[in-house]
């Protein structure tokens, strides 16, 4: 009798070490055949956007590098999905599929009726628990309800066992006694010449080996200073693994206990300053330790992603409705110019449009910054989030549907544990407070660099001389704010105060 031959359907999981369903399916015995199958149309309206495909296609050709070091390869065709795997199963004579689950709406439909349509076929069928540390249907509040603020949540998730060992990578694995066609990577037109393409290939290293890469820099030089400079867009202070993360290239679980054998190898550093910003209350520590490194901060930021996919699989309107439903008669205004000038860092402020130019040139931005942007699109400007959501879709390398939805729901105050909406941050004193040297809008904002720095962050209020001195001019080699903050703050305060009470 033949051995079985296994087909494993790579998805967000661009990994040969903790794979669940590359390791399943080796443990069969028989060749597995790794397949990775592009039908955007089948994730409609969340397709990936220009920069995502940007990292697929650099992050396939890695996988296909490792698989070739173990004597296989990656077959790469296109959809429809279902029509698909079952010509690939016919054409190798495999007679099951492994895939490790992802958790948006649409593919969850998607993959319940491929699931379906492969069992009336007669073929095996089984899916893997892969890019979380806890599935969300396991998490529920005492009453058997999703939890919708994020602090329960996390402590619910820590009173939990550790997450298990991460599954090694393949020694070695079987190849098929016949391999079925693909297509090349370049008819997939994941690189169709994206303006900011460059930027981003000299800012990261995608891929498995560029994600564990990242992971040692972080835990040898980022970790004990986390809670201290996580804020600092400024310097080198977040993990930048996110992309790595939303792709599949490292898992959390991997992450989870790197943080665990860095923490119980090194002896504990005193926190310099109180740590700050949205999500201090978790912080217990600046240095993971053997006692608290379940509770560390950046462990903490590992949970918010946990929970932003707890949201979105028990709220999947989330991503195009408001959690709390009285936002859906907020008077968001419709202006295509302010828009502009928000997406093109050209606002007037110079840490939004620091921020923004960062987003266009590497496909990413700083963590803080990304929450003061948001807040000024929304509360300066008055448009709406999910026009945010969509540019930040398709510019962001780390475009994560559950991450996006619960970060500008969060700013805009309309979602799970989101801020209120009366926290307005001010871009100035934002700015001043996280980038005091201005190193940050000076790399950004080059026109700004001469400014001196109690005039940086606000060149429309400097003296004449100063700009003059500098080599700017405002409304020409720098642009006036498209709006006043405090004039701003105030008309979006009270559409709030008029939606809260019913009235608008």
């Amino acid at each position: 009798m033949s051995s079985p031959v296994t087909l494993v359907w790579f998805r967000n999981d661009l990994r040969l070490a903790d794979n669940p369903a590359l390791s399943a399916a080796i443990a069969r015995g028989g060749a597995v055949v790794p397949v990775f199958i592009w039908a955007p149309e089948e994730e409609t309206p969340w397709e990936p956007g220009g920069a995502s495909r940007w990292w697929l296609h650099q992050s396939l050709v890695s996988l296909d590098a490792d698989l070739s070091r173990l004597g296989t390869r990656l077959i790469l065709r296109k959809g429809p999905t279902l029509d698909t795997l079952i010509a690939l199963l016919r054409e190798t004579g495999a007679d099951a599929v492994h895939w490790n689950r992802r958790y948006e709406p649409q593919v969850i439909a998607r993959d319940t009726a491929i699931k379906e349509g492969l069992g009336r076929q007669g073929y095996g069928v089984e899916s893997h628990g892969a890019a979380l540390l806890h599935e969300p249907w396991t998490v529920q509040n005492q009453s058997g309800k999703p939890f919708q603020v994020f602090t329960p949540f996390w402590k619910h998730c820590l009173g939990k066992p550790d997450p298990s060992e991460p599954l090694p990578p393949p020694g070695k694995m079987r190849a098929p006694g016949r391999w079925p066609a693909g297509v090349e990577l370049s008819s997939l037109g994941l690189e169709p010449g994206i303006p900011w393409a460059g930027g981003m290939k000299n800012a990261w290293t995608p891929g498995e080996d560029g994600a564990h890469r990242q992971l040692e820099t972080f835990l040898k030089g980022g970790l004990s200073d986390y809670s201290d400079q996580r804020n600092r867009p400024d310097l080198a202070g977040t993990s930048r693994l996110s992309p790595h993360l939303h792709f599949g290239e490292i898992s959390p679980r991997q992450i989870w206990h790197g943080v665990r054998k860095r923490a119980t190898a090194a002896p504990a550093k005193a926190s310099a300053t109180k740590p700050s910003g949205a999500f201090e209350r978790m912080a217990k520590s600046s240095l993971p330790d053997a006692q608290n490194w379940r509770t560390s901060q950046f462990l903490a930021e590992v949970g918010w992603r946990e929970f932003a996919h707890h949201l979105l699989f028990h709220f999947p309107k989330t991503p195009a409705e408001p959690l709390r439903q009285n936002f859906t008669r907020f008077p968001w205004r419709s202006d295509a110019a302010l828009l502009k000038a928000w997406q093109k860092g050209r606002t007037g402020y110079p840490i939004v449009d620091a921020g923004m130019r960062e987003l266009w040139t590497t496909g990413w931005m700083h963590n803080r910054v990304r929450m003061i942007v948001a807040s000024f699109l929304v509360k300066d400007l008055m448009i709406s989030w999910s026009e945010g959501a969509a540019w930040f879709w398709d510019t962001l390398v780390d475009a994560d549907l559950a991450q996006n939805t619960l970060g500008w729901q969060w700013t805009a105050g309309c979602g799970a544990d989101a801020a209120p909406f009366f926290r307005v941050f001010n871009p100035v004193s934002q700015g001043e407070k996280f980038d005091p040297q201005g190193q940050y809008v000076r790399k950004w904002c080059p026109e700004l660099a001469r400014l001196p720095d109690n005039w940086l962050h606000q060149p429309f209020e400097a003296p004449a001389a100063v700009l003059k001195d500098a080599g700017i001019s405002l409304g020409r080699t720098y642009p006036e704010p498209v709006v006043l903050h405090g004039t701003a703050r105030n008309i979006a305060l009270d559409a709030y105060a008029r939606v809260s009470k019913g009235t608008s």
